[in-house]
């Protein structure tokens, strides 16, 4: 049954590909037809990955059925213990429960397991992906079973990570990674291929000599930590304290992480859009506001190859956004009272987003494609409790740390062939 799901999965992706290397072929972007096929097929995609996963994870199960996991104590010497029939000896049954066990009973057993076979073992014998604890970090890492759910990004929620280039964890996790890029910066048209120089020669003339210009981008996780303080009440009621601990953590992820990867500043903190070098900025007609021309000056900049660029405007900007009037002073996003609010401005999806600068500010009003932008993850997310800091009010602050870096990989805006600046990365400005 996979396999025939795998085979339907290639082929979609393949015919994916044949639409985008046609198009980008003739130089041009994809066709209302074209882009209709694509979305149908990335949506049939879609749907297989979900039912690939679902199997997949079952087959897992199926096969831990039977599988023998050593286990010790954190206060004895290492022994494996037999698993009797139907005992679940190495898992939570959920996030409450697992901080429950962090929290009162850290000679749970089931603390010194992840999910996961390393390679390598430690002087007892211990693969070390198997451990759970890890006191060189000072917590406990979070279960794979509920790490998904932790980092629980979707799409209406988190502007970012669903939308970037997501680069693993890796061994060690937290190392730096420094990837080449194509340095597409100086005199067109020879910028677009990297200083290649291409000249037509006559029969018998010496050949150019070229080289290609490369670049470097160099991510570093940085560490990021956050806490909530919970009553001991209901922590210790785990079945009632799952959903509501694991959601508030996870919002806590979700909103650091697109904070950062907008508007951080690259040296503590990933380098968000907002400050990178690839942002260009198109200056707007009129200062507090935001005018159709704005916003069409915007697009006239955005680099078009396709992918999937969003608008990001603060909720604020709705109120001038609804209003928009063309040039004769026609009311052309909201035309009437009836209707809800369009999805797109400009044939691009619209996200109303917070965490943006506030309307009139520079950087408020953002069209990119975030399929530029590279995440790189580090190790966690580990969590670790104390009921020192509220022993006397019977509460436990619940501290959550993990590792994260994050950059655009380009490093300007480009010139096209012809010198017309372009830019993945586009945001408004104040007026000139």
């Amino acid at each position: 049954m996979l396999k025939e799901l795998r085979a339907k999965r290639t082929k979609l992706v393949a015919d994916m590909r044949a639409i985008i290397v046609t198009a980008e072929g003739q130089d041009r972007d994809l066709t209302a037809e074209e882009q209709a096929s694509f979305d149908e097929l990335q949506a049939s995609r879609d749907a297989l990955e979900n039912r690939i996963t679902r199997l997949e994870a079952q087959e897992t199960s199926e096969a831990a059925l039977d599988a023998v996991v050593p286990a010790r104590s954190r206060s004895s010497v290492p022994q494996v213990i037999p698993r009797r029939p139907n005992e679940a000896s190495t898992e939570f049954e959920s996030f409450g429960e697992f901080m429950a066990a962090v929290r009162f009973n850290r000679n749970d057993q089931r603390l010194n397991f992840v999910e996961g076979v390393g390679a390598a073992t430690d002087e007892n014998g211990l693969q070390a992906e198997m451990r759970m604890d890890n006191d060189t970090q000072g917590g406990f890492m979070v279960p794979q079973q509920f790490r998904n759910q932790i980092f629980r990004v979707e799409a209406q929620a988190s502007l970012v990570r669903p939308r970037a280039q997501i680069i693993p964890a890796g061994s060690p996790p937290d190392a730096s990674i420094t990837m080449p890029a194509l340095d597409q910066s100086g005199a067109n048209p020879a910028n677009m291929f990297g200083g290649v120089q291409v000249q037509w020669i006559e029969e018998g003339e010496e050949k150019p000599e070229t080289d290609a210009k490369l670049g470097e981008i160099t991510l570093t996780p940085h560490e990021v930590a956050g806490f909530v303080t919970v009553t001991d009440k209901l922590l210790r009621n785990w079945q009632a304290s799952d959903t509501f601990i694991r959601n508030l953590l996870s919002g806590a992820v979700d909103a650091a992480e697109d904070y950062s990867f907008l508007r951080g500043n690259g040296v503590t903190q990933p380098l968000g859009a907002l400050n990178a070098g690839a942002m260009k900025y198109v200056n707007r007609a009129n200062a507090n506001t935001v005018g159709y021309l704005d916003l069409l000056g915007m697009v006239a900049v955005l680099l078009m190859r396709g992918g999937s660029p969003i608008w990001s405007a603060p909720q604020s900007a709705l109120p001038k956004i609804a209003t928009l009037q063309d040039p004769e002073g026609h009311y052309i996003w909201k035309p009437d009272a009836r209707d809800g609010f369009a999805g797109t401005l400009l044939g691009y999806p619209l996200r109303w987003n917070n965490r943006a600068p506030a309307l009139g500010s520079k950087g408020d009003i953002v069209l990119a494609d975030w399929n530029y932008y590279l995440i790189k993850d580090g190790s966690g997310p580990f969590v670790a409790a104390s009921e020192h800091v509220k022993f006397t009010s019977n509460k436990t602050v619940i501290k959550i740390f993990w590792n994260v870096d994050g950059a655009p990989w380009m490093k300007g805006p480009i010139k096209e062939e012809n010198g017309y600046e372009v830019s993945p990365f586009i945001g408004l400005d104040i007026p000139a």
